[in-house]
């Protein structure tokens, strides 16, 4: 199978391009406020070399902008632009494709359940939750749905149910990992990838916003199941009391580290947090 490159992190690239994302909203503000710059990071991708762009919409959701006080019909339009947008940049450049990205519940939270799955609904309330954005990306006209950051089984398991209602979608499932093994709430990896074995909708399974520390162990638990997907973070780690961030993210050592993932056996690669469009270069650099 052909190596896919991902983008980097879509935020990161807002933060240097000016924008304050010091918001519960994150990246999804902008969709309200300067849509314009999305439009502008997702090129910024492409230029680098990314096959694909993952929309804004990580935490823009239905009741997240309801909270921010806008009514059903504008936040559909808000969760659809962020598709478009993703689409103008990519009819620029010529090439790629479109991934919607499907944040988890705990985005919504804005209070860091995506690292530990701590959630306060079971499966059922995740897929009543889930179902309303899940809808209209399913017909927003992306190549494929990002389900990105989920930390959870029972998450995973909701995630399953609305694949099988809209049989028409494609999507690729990425979870966030406290290890080499496990899911942030600790079911082991390969108990969740295989809720999607065998399925046709699903491109790949996965992991991101993890340490790239664990990627090896993660890709070795998912193989010989579906095509892999990684997209770790920088590998800093944010200390709090300090206000900043710790560690060496080094973009040329992000693409030899893609390099081995790549001979390890996976086959979409990319950024999640703190990595920028020079990580992307050097992953498209040193993929064979």
């Amino acid at each position: 199978m052909t190596t896919l490159v991902l983008d980097g992190g879509l935020a990161t690239r807002l933060e240097e391009l000016g924008a304050d994302l010091s918001d519960e909203l994150w990246s999804a503000r902008l969709l309200l406020e300067e849509p314009g710059l999305i439009r502008r990071a997702h090129a910024d991708y492409f230029a680098a070399g990314a096959d694909v762009a993952t929309t804004a919409g990580y935490q823009a959701t239905l009741p997240g902008f309801a909270r921010r006080g806008l009514d059903a019909e504008r936040a559909e339009r808000l969760i659809r632009l962020s598709v478009e947008l993703a689409g103008q940049a990519r009819d620029e450049a010529g090439r790629g494709l479109v991934a919607a990205s499907v944040g988890p519940y705990g985005a919504y939270l804005a209070n860091g359940a995506e690292y530990t799955g701590d959630y306060d609904l079971d499966e059922d309330g995740l897929y009543t939750w889930h179902l309303p954005r899940w809808e209209i990306l399913a017909d927003a006209g992306a190549d494929l749905l990002a389900c990105e950051t989920i930390p959870s089984y029972p998450e995973a398991r909701a995630l399953a149910r609305l694949l099988a209602r809209t049989p028409e979608v494609k999507a690729w499932v990425s979870f966030s990992c406290r290890d080499g093994e496990r899911l942030n709430d600790g079911t082991p990896i390969s108990e969740a990838a295989a809720l999607f074995g065998g399925n046709p909708q699903v491109v790949a399974v996965g992991a991101n916003c993890t340490a790239p520390r664990h990627i090896p162990g993660l890709i070795s638990c998912l193989s010989g199941g579906l095509p892999v997907v990684v997209y770790p973070n920088s590998g800093e780690t944010w200390d709090a009391a300090g206000r900043r961030w710790l560690g060496l993210a080094d973009p040329v050592e992000f693409g030899r580290a893609a390099r081995e993932w790549q001979r390890a056996g996976a086959s979409l690669i990319g950024g999640c947090c703190r990595t920028t469009p020079e990580h992307i270069k050097q992953i498209r650099a040193h993929l064979t």
